[in-house]
């Protein structure tokens, strides 16, 4: 059903909210104060034509966006979209109760993303590699993309040669692409079983083209070159389709502000550490122990602790934080502490994080609405919320990351 609808403000994920009869109705790629027609179906619409334009809105730098469902907020003005961004680090806090200073956010440039997960598909007219649309299993199949790396973008047609020759599916499967230092690293997962006769081609053309590493389901097809990056001037290699943080430019503000916070700790807990991203930063002036439960990505923390010079003792715990969050008697041993968590946050290693007697806390998180609960959780333990800083390194996203420090007065004996 086509109406006119009147957006009175931005849900979560960026889409515009308008009421009818009392009830919200989502309508992607609008703007509060915006007049729109749209095809209406229950509690969401697909825009149509906009009537009366707010004076934020500006034209999007990507020829996909609005098909494409990778950005949310392209059509946005900057400044307004980055104010967006830090009201919702404030209110998920404020929601908590936690009326603490929220710094400017730290913004992110455009061609700065070095990771992306791609979807591909063989289909009668060739191969697609791209996004999900919005809301869909339908692949936009890409020219460009604004907040990728050049380096990846100027790579979209060899990527899709590639696509074509692991492809041994009639499905959909994923290509994650990274930039490294030392070129790009592709992981393929779902494409179905490759013959060797294709497994062959497949890998003397990622040879050809001069990429780092071709892995299959996590099976390295062809590596001619470690695929590696720096963190804090330590080489590590990336584990086959590894998490790091989507910016480099995001992953130095993130350091700025943590290793300053925690320099003093003479032993520091590196909690859900990943490859190392702080913990080969902090370790230049602190003993680490680092815990995480992706043995890989503990693997590849150690092999840059043992390559670079200098550093303090790291020891690595491969350890599930979820089921078995480190106790706060353990947690007792250390006067410094980060966790990183994924969206879901750490409830349970913050409750015991709260009753220990650790005094320097800095928390990282992706999720605003699991960063205040869990900053609640500390402040309830005692903990004082020094400052927060939101950073955006999920550009025209919905998705902001926040880094919290904390202290606790020690307890005298």
């Amino acid at each position: 059903m086509t109406t006119c609808l009147s957006i009175a403000s931005l849900g979560a994920q960026g889409d515009g909210i308008a009421t009818v009869e009392g009830r919200p109705v989502y309508v992607p790629f609008t703007l509060p104060g915006e007049v729109v027609t749209a095809a209406r179906a229950k509690d969401r619409a697909d825009l149509i034509a906009v009537i009366e334009p707010s004076p934020q809105r500006v034209a999007p730098p990507c020829r996909h966006f609005g098909t494409c469902g990778g950005c949310a907020l392209q059509h946005m003005d900057m400044d307004a979209y980055l104010a967006w961004k830090r009201a919702k680090v404030v209110d998920a806090l404020r929601g908590r109760g936690l009326d603490c200073v929220v710094a400017d956010i730290v913004p992110c440039a455009p061609q700065t993303r070095r990771r992306a997960v791609m979807a591909a598909r063989r289909t009668e007219g060739g191969m697609l590699l791209g996004y999900y649309a919005a809301m869909s299993h339908r692949i936009i199949d890409i020219e460009e993309c604004p907040i990728l790396r050049p380096g990846i973008v100027e790579r979209l047609d060899d990527l899709r040669r590639l696509a074509g020759l692991v492809c041994a599916t009639g499905d959909a499967f994923k290509i994650a692409v990274t930039a490294t230092d030392t070129g790009l690293d592709i992981a393929v997962e779902g494409a179905g079983k490759l013959p060797q006769p294709q497994r062959l081609k497949a890998g003397g053309f990622a040879i050809d083209n001069g990429f780092a590493r071709l892995t299959v389901d996590g099976e390295i097809v062809v590596e001619p070159v470690k695929p590696a990056v720096s963190f804090g001037g330590a080489p590590v290699e990336v584990p086959p389709g590894g998490f790091l943080q989507a910016t480099s430019q995001a992953e130095e503000a993130m350091a700025g502000l943590v290793v300053p916070h925690l320099k003093r700790a003479k032993r520091v807990a590196d909690l859900f550490s990943g490859a190392g991203t702080f913990a080969l930063r902090l370790a230049a002036s602190s003993e680490i122990h680092a815990v995480e439960a992706d043995a890989a990505a503990l693997a590849a923390l150690d092999r840059g602790f043992r390559f670079a010079p200098g550093l303090k003792r790291v020891t690595a715990e491969k350890r599930d934080l979820f089921r078995r969050p480190l106790t706060f008697k353990e947690l007792n041993a250390y006067d410094g502490l980060i966790f990183d968590p994924p969206r879901a946050g750490a409830e349970d290693q913050s409750k015991q994080i709260a009753r220990s007697g650790v005094p320097l806390v800095a928390a990282v998180s992706c999720n605003p609405v699991t960063f205040a609960r869990d900053l609640g959780i500390l402040a309830e333990g005692g903990y004082a919320i020094r400052s927060v800083t939101p950073i955006d390194q999920f550009l025209w996203s919905p998705h902001v990351e926040a880094v919290a420090l904390l202290e606790k007065p020690r307890k005298r004996r």
